[in-house]
């Protein structure tokens, strides 16, 4: 008991000191002296927000205003965020962590371009003194805290959605697997939730792992599966995100398909919201993206003010080198024609007049959306 004692005692101390490091270098900054470093633990703080790409319309479109706009309501607009996009290079990404640590940014929120090679600028962060949010993607290395959604549900929604497009006729010819980047810890979380529904259903006739999540990519591979499997076999495509989807959609149609089989996605992106509309795409995922923004903004205010995130987290979560990571698991739903008007247009993530451009006005009547 004596030893317990004497761990948590140096536990505390340890914290102590990072945060009271975290806070002198945040006084150094705004060039006021240790006396005041208390400061920096009220509003006036700094966050670091480093985003992977911008490939994917999500990133700045929604997560970037979201998490600023949330930061900035819980510190009385007195916060400053400091941003930075590593578009798709995690060496990039890496160098960004060591500004953000140089200009002593009290608590750092990260959405991983390679969860591995991110590791070692996390070890860095800490040793500093900064806290580090993992967002969206479990980074490796001694993180603070994470917020995404259950990955392997939205494989499992995926999977689902697929089926209920086949219907009986799921084992009538091949599916073909266009999963995300081997670089992303989620892509394999996708692959297995997608796995688990879909194994002994259907016929997987190609499978392949996207590079870099690019739809150029996507249409190669699937340009690649028509030609190995005959297109009179695929009878549908699971697509792990609407980019791709985009990309397989386009070999598809090149190819000279009659009827487009059935394509998953997810990420409710305008251009597949719009496919989904036209027929063309059955499916995404619809991730509410404002309770995932806001939860990584209140972990990383709560952990650059020195708070616990006790009253904020909602699971524990282990990554490959960090075990019981506090953590925010926001759920999702499947997004098809018959939900779009009660999920993206009622939740305010697109207008019916965004969606429902002349191209698409037709059958935007014909489902009613206003």
């Amino acid at each position: 008991m004596n030893t317990q004692m004497r761990r948590a005692a140096v536990a505390v101390a340890a914290t102590a000191m990072a945060v009271s490091l975290a806070a002198c270098g945040s006084a150094k900054e705004s060039g006021e002296n240790g006396s005041k470093s208390g400061a920096a633990k009220g509003d006036d703080i700094t966050i670091g927000l480093l985003l992977p790409e911008n490939q994917t319309a999500r990133y700045e479109k929604f997560d970037k205003p979201l998490i600023e706009k949330k930061i900035s309501e819980l510190t009385n607009g007195k916060a400053k965020v400091v941003y930075a996009n590593a578009k798709q290079d995690a060496t990039l990404q890496t160098q960004q962590v060591d500004t953000m640590i140089t200009n002593k940014v009290d608590a750092l929120i990260v959405d991983a371009v390679d969860s591995k090679a991110i590791a070692g600028g996390v070890k860095k962060a800490k040793e500093a003194g900064i806290p580090v949010v993992a967002f969206d993607r479990l980074a490796e290395g001694p993180i603070d805290a994470y917020t995404s959604f259950d990955n392997e549900e939205v494989g499992r929604v995926q999977g689902k959605s697929l089926l209920e497009a086949l219907g009986d006729k799921a084992k009538d010819g091949q599916v073909v697997m266009m999963n995300g980047s081997v670089t992303d810890p989620n892509a394999k979380l996708f692959k297995s939730g997608a796995h688990s529904e879909l194994d002994g259903k259907v016929n997987v006739g190609k499978e392949y792992d996207t590079k870099e999540w690019k739809p150029e990519n996507a249409n190669a591979n699937m340009e690649a599966a028509i030609s190995a499997l005959g297109k009179d076999k695929i009878i549908g495509v699971y697509s792990a995100n609407d980019g791709m989807a985009g990309g397989i959609i386009t070999a598809l149609k090149a190819a000279g398909f009659s009827k487009l089989p059935p394509v998953t996605g997810q990420d409710a992106e305008l251009a597949g919201v719009q496919r989904i509309i036209a027929g063309e795409q059955y499916s995404s995922v619809y991730k509410p993206y404002a309770p995932e923004a806001a939860a990584a903004a209140e972990m990383a205010v709560a952990l650059a003010k020195g708070e616990k995130l006790g009253s904020i987290e909602t699971s524990r979560v282990d990554s490959p080198t960090t075990k019981g990571i506090p953590s925010v698991l926001v759920p999702v739903v499947a997004l098809t024609q018959d939900n779009i008007q009660d999920t993206v247009i009622k939740d305010g993530v697109y207008t019916a007049a965004e969606i429902c451009t002349p191209k698409y006005k037709a059958a935007c009547d014909a489902l009613g959306l206003k």
